[in-house]
């Protein structure tokens, strides 16, 4: 499975400390349309798929389907044609069909897909940070599930 690349240290330093010092809104001036888009948008990156080829494509600039599905280990056809379709209609990639026998499709990120796998970069920075934590959280609750 591939890994994200780490983040730019400063940058993310820079975002949290912008994030920390801007006060959440009111919640009775929540806007409920922003509310539902970013539920779906964090439902969809949330899915073991969306991230994978997000990872893929930066790390590959612009790949062929065929390639792609190579890289994304497990993942299958059906599940990627799907996943694609989803990823270009939030506009996260764009899709070339080009006019040759047979056809090739290539796939690559927009801005904003770039701009998504970088806002990741916080979540691999977290577990970098508290990997250890987790372990020994799990380890303490492996082993009192043993005792019982």
């Amino acid at each position: 499975m591939p890994k994200f690349l780490p983040p730019d240290k400063e940058l993310m330093a820079q975002t949290r400390a912008k994030l920390a010092a801007a006060p959440p809104p009111p919640d009775d001036q929540l806007d409920p349309h922003i509310e539902v888009l970013v539920n779906d948008i964090i439902g969809r990156v949330a899915d073991r798929w969306t991230m994978i080829i997000l990872e893929v494509l930066a790390e590959n600039g612009e790949i062929r389907f065929s390639q792609l599905g190579r890289e994304v280990k497990g993942i299958s056809q059906k599940m990627l044609t799907q996943t694609l379709r989803q990823m270009e209609r939030d506009g996260l990639l764009i899709r070339t069909v080009h006019p040759v026998i047979p056809p090739r499709v290539e796939y690559k990120l927009t801005d904003l897909g770039l701009s998504l796998g970088a806002a990741f970069c916080g979540v691999w920075m977290w577990a970098e940070d508290n990997h250890e934590t987790i372990l020994r959280a799990r380890q303490k609750f492996d082993a009192a599930l043993n005792k019982d």
